[in-house]
C-alpha cells in the first residue's frame, strides 16, 4: 500500500495529493462540498487545514473527516 507523503489544498475544492510511489496528482472534491460531513468545506478556510494523518496515512481534515487512501488512489 502506498502512503500519502504530500498534500496541498487548492482552489475550487481540489487537493494535490502525493504518494510515496511517486503517483502524484489532482481531485476535484467539489461534488462533496456541502453533503454531510463535508457541508465543514464550505468554509474554505476549514478545506485549507487538510493534512496527512498520521494512523491511517490518508488526507484528514479536523474533528475526523478524512477519505478513503485508495479511492485517492484510483482517482488520480
Amino acid at each position: 500500500m502506498n502512503h500519502i507523503k504530500e498534500v496541498k489544498a487548492l482552489p475550487s475544492f481540489r487537493v494535490w495529493i502525493k504518494f510515496s510511489d511517486g503517483v502524484e496528482g489532482i481531485v476535484d472534491l467539489s461534488d462533496l462540498v456541502g453533503q454531510g460531513v463535508f457541508s465543514k468545506w464550505s468554509d474554505k478556510e476549514y478545506f485549507n487545514s487538510v493534512y496527512i494523518d498520521s494512523e491511517s496515512h490518508t488526507i484528514a481534515w479536523p474533528g475526523g473527516i478524512d477519505l478513503c487512501p485508495h479511492a485517492l488512489y484510483a482517482e488520480i
